[in-house]
């Protein structure tokens, strides 16, 4: 077992500090300067462009903003109702092994997800995890998109705890255009933040054998 530092920010954190703070960890984690880092929080309503996003996939921003971001990945929401975990590990101490941390990611969410009975599950064809309704339509529930720069990671996931999805009807989220969007509020699975915050320090502790402090 590792020792992480959990951090918990109890009010929205707009996405520039957020990027900036991200970046001074990373640098600190880099110098080993500062702990490997785990920041759980809530942006306001904005939208994000990774890497890999194209314009068409922007349909209407409209009053919502739209940030340009390093991370992999393509357009996503984020906004009150969806809890967000930046994850900041240095790979350099766990088997330089990039696909591995990805793997370990899709099992920390579909962990955290089965503590509330839902069965999240990863597509080879698609980024992050999955739901299947009754009439076997499959809608995401979780984003992942991460970056990793000599061997530090930032950014990381999302997972929809009861947010407005409207927003994700203005662009293309994650470029498919075949599959919806759904959270645990729109499955019928009411949680509180205290408590999905809860089973996520918990199952991160089972998948990358790390407790927080």
């Amino acid at each position: 077992m590792t020792s992480v530092r959990w951090k918990v920010s109890d009010r929205p954190v707009d996405y520039p500090d957020a990027v900036r703070s991200m970046e001074e960890t990373a640098a600190g984690i880099r110098a080993g300067e500062a702990p490997e880092t785990v920041w759980l929080l809530e942006h306001p309503s904005l939208f994000t462009a990774g890497t890999s996003a194209q314009e068409d996939e922007l349909i209407d921003a409209g009053d919502i903003p739209v940030y340009r971001t390093g991370r992999g990945g393509r357009y996503t929401w984020h906004g009150p109702g969806q809890q967000v975990a930046y994850v900041m590990l240095d790979l350099a101490r766990r088997g330089h092994d990039l696909h591995a941390f990805v793997g370990n990611l899709e099992t920390w969410i579909i962990r955290t997800l089965e503590r509330f009975g839902v069965k999240g599950q990863c597509r080879r064809d698609r980024v992050g995890v999955w739901v299947v309704g009754a009439c076997g339509r499959e809608d995401k529930i979780a984003a992942i998109g991460i970056r990793v720069r000599r061997w530090v990671t930032f950014h990381g996931i999302s997972i929809n705890r009861a947010p407005d999805l409207a927003p994700y009807g203005r662009i293309v989220p994650c470029g498919i255009r075949s599959h919806g969007v759904t959270s645990l509020a729109a499955l019928g699975i009411e949680v509180e933040g205290d408590a999905l915050r809860t089973a996520m320090e918990e199952t991160f502790r089972d998948v990358f054998h790390a407790v927080g402090r």
